[in-house]
């Protein structure tokens, strides 16, 4: 066996690129004990009082419940695992994996309240308004309160430090992405949504006997939600797929690249490794190819790609030979 007594340190990348939002999983733990008592409560006095709103916004609660979990266990999972070899990239888009199973439970959620919705249409129940418009505006309150709680964290993250052998990145505060609290901000809206739809629909059933209002808001409230589920799908899907990054942003490495004489790009893949970062995979040919550290010092402007690696290969006459570097 070859002793092989080198350090190989300076070309070692790391690869944590998960965000920890610490505040934002706090908060999100507040919402779901709020959440849970608020949907035992509404689903008892939907049942008691006749209000096919209020047992929807009870049952909506419910699988929203069901999401904070999600949310949490992705935090939890992230954290856990954030050092773990197994992971080639960290654990970077368990939170975008936690948003997109959200925003998929979060369609459910718009189903059934559809499909119950408009079976009121046809059987529609005797509601007991008053009662059933105190118990609404509890979980209105309740709702706005939790908004409250994550809007300041939904959309901020604090990073691990990057530190790599192109860039040097120092450990920075990074703001960017979570999309995992964003899908429970969402729910957190669908459910004051609900709420305000359902007292709505209470008090016009109230005051001018419109009973028709009570499934009509539901089936409102179903068509908007799956609007917002549809939306998280569309931003966490391309990042759980590997979607390459903006053309112009690959033409632009590309260009930079070339304008080294007799050097060619062969191949370049740029693509999210976690919610707000990107690693790229550059193939270079040249006839007198100059070194890989010189390419990752000219291309450390490119601040998106927190993950690069070169390879070089050498053409010698008609005929490339291929060296990895």
């Amino acid at each position: 066996m070859v002793d092989n007594k080198h350090s190989i340190k300076p070309w070692q990348h790391q690869h944590q690129f998960s965000s920890i939002n610490i505040d934002g999983e706090r908060n999100t733990r507040y919402v779901l004990y709020l959440t849970v008592i608020t949907m035992i409560v509404e689903i008892v006095a939907g049942t008691v009082y006749g209000s096919m709103a209020l047992l929807a916004d009870g049952w909506h609660m419910g699988t929203h419940a069901a999401a904070f979990m999600i949310t949490l266990f992705a935090y939890h999972y992230a954290r856990k695992h954030a050092d773990n070899p197994d992971f080639s990239f960290g654990t970077g888009k368990v939170s975008v994996l936690g948003g997109f199973t959200s925003a998929i439970a979060l369609g459910m959620v718009a189903l059934i309240m559809l499909v119950e919705s408009t079976a009121r249409f046809f059987s529609p129940h005797q509601i007991q308004f008053n009662e059933a418009i105190v118990v609404a505006i509890i979980g209105l309150t309740v709702n706005l309160v939790s908004a409250l709680l994550l809007k300041d964290h939904h959309g901020h993250s604090h990073s691990h430090g990057h530190s790599h052998s192109h860039h040097n990145h120092q450990e920075h505060a990074h703001e960017g992405q979570d999309h995992n609290l964003r899908a429970a901000y969402l729910h957190v809206l669908a459910d004051a949504l609900t709420s305000i739809l359902a007292i709505a629909a209470l008090l016009f059933g109230k005051w001018y006997g419109l009973t028709w209002l009570d499934p009509l808001m539901g089936i409102v409230g179903s068509i908007i939600i799956t609007r917002w589920a549809w939306q998280l799908l569309g931003q966490t899907s391309p990042i759980l797929l590997d979607q390459s990054i903006e053309e112009m942003y690959r033409n632009k490495m590309t260009a930079l690249i070339e304008s080294e004489e007799d050097h060619q790009v062969t191949d370049l893949h740029i693509w999210k490794i976690s919610a707000d970062h990107y690693a790229a995979a550059i193939s270079i040919v040249s006839h007198q190819p100059k070194e890989v550290d010189y390419f990752k010092e000219k291309l450390g402007s490119f601040e998106q790609v927190r993950h690069l690696t070169i390879e070089i290969n050498t053409c010698h006459d008609t005929k490339c030979h291929q060296s990895i570097r």
